[in-house]
């Protein structure tokens, strides 16, 4: 991609990025292998962070050190990396920051990786661990109907299939879904003009590796199974309120911007964040910018507003 197409602040970041090896099966292997050893565990004053066993699956939980501080919001978090790789240690940041802002308990989840654990063990184990979260919310000092569900690109994809499974089981839906730069469809990977794009950090050539890896063959294939590819589901209908944000040259912007027009023909309240010229999952990686300031300042708003109508 012409590093001109990319934000003045992060152009020298993202050159200096690292290419992630997945292409290569074995360092895919490897990767996956190692990922619980990804990120460096943050201490944070004012919140406490445990590691924990939900209904078998292994969750990182945040919470406030002093009860008093517990507003009784919940958040479940899933991270990012292509559905191949990541660790809840990664987003350590952004879960103790909901904890600081909103006296949130935050559940990230651990969940299952692709190619070892096909498709529908991290849905699975994510949807596992909502029903967890709801059990156990009193215990937690958390409302079960003011949990909100997010997660990171892949994780974002797995927040709104979690959210469509919650809706088909009838169960408590979630206050809202966050959805950061989602991993929502397949059939992204199969458009081979967009690999000559090269986009930055997260190309289509990754993408045909984490979602051939999720999905086996049913990978572009005619159908997937549910929950497999969010944005495949036909009727969008009674989801909860939903935020998308997404950088202007990230591959996923196309599929992100459908999924929101459908979430709103559906009459689910959504609001999309556009970053100009900000690449895939920029917040995350490049966190002293005026661009995640202004990224995380929108996300504030929407959550400050839907806790606010929920009490």
């Amino acid at each position: 991609m012409d590093p001109n197409k990319i934000h003045p602040d992060l152009r020298d970041a993202v050159a200096k990025f690292p290419p992630l090896p997945l292409r290569n099966r074995f360092m895919l292997y490897l990767m996956s292998i190692a990922s619980p050893l990804m990120g460096k565990a943050m201490t944070v004053p004012g919140v406490k962070i445990t590691t924990r066993r939900a209904n078998g699956v292994k969750v990182r939980v945040y919470q406030p050190e002093n009860n008093g501080n517990a507003s009784g919001a919940g958040l479940l978090w899933i991270h990012g990396g292509g559905l191949v790789i990541g660790s809840p240690k990664l987003n350590d940041r952004e879960c103790t920051d909901y904890v600081k802002k909103y006296g949130m308990s935050v559940v990230s989840v651990d969940y299952r990786l692709a190619p070892r654990h096909r498709y529908p063990a991290a849905i699975d184990d994510c949807f596992t661990v909502w029903n967890w979260f709801q059990e156990n919310a009193s215990t937690l000092n958390v409302i079960p109907e003011r949990i909100i569900i997010a997660g990171q690109s892949a994780g974002g994809g797995l927040t709104a299939a979690l959210a469509q499974r919650v809706h088909d089981q009838g169960k408590t839906p979630p206050l809202a879904q966050l959805l950061y730069y989602p991993m929502l469809d397949d059939r992204t990977a199969t458009r081979r003009e967009l690999d000559a794009i090269k986009h930055p950090i997260w190309n289509n050539s990754l993408n045909q590796v984490g979602w051939s890896a999720y999905l086996g063959d049913d990978f572009g294939g005619p159908a997937v199974p549910s929950y497999g590819a969010p944005a495949r589901r036909e009727d969008l209908t009674g989801l909860p309120p939903t935020w998308i944000g997404v950088g202007g040259i990230d591959l996923f912007l196309e599929e992100n911007i459908e999924y929101a027009e459908r979430l709103k023909s559906a009459g689910v309240q959504c609001q999309l964040d556009v970053v100009d010229m900000a690449p895939h999952g920029f917040d995350a990686l490049f966190a002293d910018t005026s661009l995640r300031r202004e990224f995380i300042a929108k996300i504030d708003e929407f959550v400050a507003r839907i806790l606010s109508e929920s009490k």
